[in-house]
């Protein structure tokens, strides 16, 4: 096989990128998969480093970039009527400051007024490099899933584009396209998403491995008559202009067929093995999983994917995470690796945790006292 693409090369019939990416294998090697969780593993918890103020509110599904010597996060808050997405700033990747709001509620017809959940698009993929957010035809892109429903991802949920010529370290309101580039209800959609599409990560891939400079992963509900039974997967979808968006595959390249396999997030990692790229994502309620936790996978052409059967790389572990340690986003800096999670207790509070490759120490974050402690707190100290 190898002889023939070859001897394409030399014909002209296809190019050098082809006959990189056709030449590489199919699986990653064992080897290289244990190397990878050598490289990216953070077994020291530091803790909880945002919450809300409020326990009406859940906090979801952090974005980490950097401009300068500061670095920034974009998440999601849950207010009991839908998502919105706020930023965050830091010097240190371990004390962050709430900045404000960029989309928000809005009360008109938009076909997304009451969920607005976005991740950042286009950020510098390489491991350990710049995390810069990349601008593209002058713009700065997040992809997000929106809804018109109120309530706790309820209706039907679409993948949205929005977008801003302003600086994105600076709070102001992004602009959207007027409709969702992804609907669960397009005249194309596939059998696994066919009920709720959810996280959207997308990539710019200059080499165009797919084809394709934008590519888009999302996880989606689908394959059921009943919502709540039906699996979630992690699919494709490609575009050559962040506007116009069209499915890759006809199956997801992540599947587990129960429970939850989502909210993908890619780096490139060349400095174990060239165009090797890692799938940070969430598994839930599948066999040999317990509860959310954050594993990972790779690939060398982005389209077939190697599963690690390895131990997780965040579980449950914690007084503040007991319940659900999921939704990853990794960075490594100056040597350090920190792994950004969704952190849930029994009592249903959300916020972000960070893991470390090293030891710095514990974080003082802590969830607000739950309503019932804070009454029975309350009558003991009347004075």
């Amino acid at each position: 096989m190898k002889l023939q693409l070859a001897s394409l090369l030399l014909l002209g019939l296809i190019g050098p990128q082809t006959y990189a990416q056709s030449a590489k294998p199919r699986e990653v090697p064992t080897d290289v998969m244990q190397r990878v969780y050598e490289e990216v593993k953070t077994p020291y918890k530091y803790g909880l480093v945002l919450v809300t103020d409020d326990n009406q509110k859940k906090m979801d599904c952090p974005s980490v970039f950097r401009k300068g010597n500061k670095w920034y996060m974009t998440y999601i808050i849950y207010d009991g009527r839908g998502y919105e997405t706020w930023l965050a700033q830091s010097k240190d990747l371990l004390k962050w400051e709430t900045k404000g709001k960029i989309m928000a509620f809005t009360d008109t017809t938009d076909w997304d007024t009451n969920q607005k959940a976005g991740y950042v698009a286009l950020q510098d993929h390489k491991w350990g490099g710049s995390y810069q957010w990349q601008p593209y035809a002058g713009r700065y892109w997040m992809s997000y899933f929106g809804g018109k429903s109120r309530g706790y991802e309820k209706g039907l949920l679409s993948i949205g584009m929005a977008y801003t010529d302003k600086d994105p370290t600076k709070v102001h309101a992004w602009q959207r396209l007027p409709q969702p580039v992804l609907r669960p209800d397009d005249k194309d959609v596939r059998w696994w998403e066919n009920h709720t599409i959810y996280k959207s990560s997308v990539i710019w891939d200059q080499q165009k491995t797919t084809g394709h400079p934008f590519v888009m992963y999302y996880n989606a509900n689908g394959d059921s008559l009943d919502t709540k039974r039906g699996a979630e997967r992690i699919g494709m979808a490609v575009s050559d202009d962040m506007v116009h968006w069209s499915r890759y595959l006809r199956n997801p390249v992540l599947n587990h067929h129960k429970g939850i396999t989502g909210d993908a997030y890619l780096q490139k990692v060349d400095g174990i093995d060239k165009d090797l790229w890692v799938m940070f994502y969430f598994g839930a309620f599948y066999p040999g999983i317990k509860g959310a936790v954050n594993r990972f996978a790779c690939s060398y052409d982005l389209t077939h994917w190697t599963d690690w059967s390895g131990q997780n790389l965040i579980e449950p572990s914690e007084p503040y995470d007991e319940l659900f340690a999921h939704k990853s986003f990794v960075v490594k800096h100056k040597g350090v690796v920190y792994h950004y999670y969704c952190a849930v207790n029994k009592p249903d509070q959300r916020g972000i945790a960070v893991a470390t490759s090293k030891d710095l120490g514990k974080s003082q974050v802590t969830f607000i006292a739950p309503p019932e402690k804070k009454k029975k707190e309350g009558k003991a100290s009347t004075n």
